[in-house]
């Protein structure tokens, strides 16, 4: 039994006249009989009585037309569905993202997606970018953004990361914080000495920058530990101390200003991250495209003859 049949059989149970309904279906008279005669030696019923000019349906043709009537319907909403889907007017977007990208690049990925596609739903799953891998190996996210330091590239076999882009670590201070004043960059030793707030432990920003600062020697004034970037943002608005913070997160607040550091400076990188054995969804692709298009914008508008945000290296 398939559709064709139960269209043909709906067709002349409606019109009840088989060559009407051929003429109808754009059928030869003889392949609709055969249609309708597969069909009722697979049901193992007749279901018309065919008196000549008078074509009434059986018991088992009453019984049967509703629910072909049904299944026809079912197929033509599962058809009209998947051209919804392929237009992008329906479908679902999960995407992943550590929580400094959430306040600043993932915002605007999502708003400019949502007013493209509004009826897509979309689900941001926020943590670090090692549990972010975990949920894509797990398939509960179609997309991650991760950051990585420079020295921690390695890719797994199961992921295909795309690189966006580099960012520099940059130190935040009050707008109004004398803490800055006639300086343009701050060594790590001079940072060390500073009133620092930092970010929770599961932070991968915070274990970078711990890093630095053991492999320097160094142990910094840490006056405040934050569980979130706003919290820790508002803190240093409020003049409670500096914060080593990535570029990104510094655009459009003035509340806020920051110097650059140097001896060393410290890099991350931002890469786009899905599975190797998953072919992507064509809401999945959209967003990609428009994650690429957004990093590109941020990394434009972001770049200076010195760095800062910079497009991530061509491989």
């Amino acid at each position: 039994m398939n559709l064709e049949q139960l269209q043909s059989f709906v067709e002349v149970a409606r019109i009840g006249h088989f060559t009407r309904a051929a003429a109808h279906l754009h059928l030869a008279q003889p392949s609709l009989s055969r249609q309708i005669s597969t069909l009722e030696a697979d049901l193992g019923a007749e279901l018309f009585h065919r008196a000549r000019g008078n074509i009434t349906l059986t018991d088992a043709g009453e019984a049967l037309l509703p629910l072909a009537r049904r299944m026809l319907a079912d197929a033509e909403t599962v058809r009209h569905e998947m051209q919804e889907l392929a237009g992008l007017r329906k479908g679902r977007v999960r995407l992943g993202a550590p929580p400094t990208l959430c306040i600043s690049m993932v915002a605007e990925v999502l708003a400019s997606f949502h007013a493209a596609y509004p009826g897509i739903d979309l689900h941001l799953s926020e943590s670090g970018s090692h549990g972010l891998l975990d949920e894509l190996a797990g398939g509960t996210l179609d997309l991650a953004l991760i950051t990585t330091s420079e020295d921690a590239q390695a890719a797994s076999a199961s992921f295909r990361r795309i690189p966006l882009l580099t960012e520099e670590l940059v130190v935040a201070a009050a707008a109004h914080s004398p803490l800055f004043k006639n300086r343009e960059s701050l060594t790590l030793a001079e940072l060390a000495r500073l009133p620092q707030i930092t970010f929770h432990e599961s932070y991968d920003l915070r274990a970078a920058t711990m890093q630095a600062f053991r492999e320097a020697g160094l142990s910094p004034k840490i006056v405040l530990e934050g569980s979130e970037m706003d919290a820790v943002l508002r803190c240093v608005e409020r003049g409670l101390g500096v914060a080593v913070v990535p570029a990104m997160v510094m655009v459009d607040r003035p509340e806020l200003r920051s110097v650059r550091l140097k001896e060393p400076s410290l890099i991350r990188s931002v890469a786009l991250v899905h599975r190797n054995d998953v072919a992507p969804t064509r809401a999945a692709q959209a967003m990609q495209e428009m994650i690429l298009q957004t990093a590109h914008t941020f990394s434009s508008a972001g770049t200076t003859p010195d760095g800062l945000i910079t497009p991530a290296p061509k491989h």
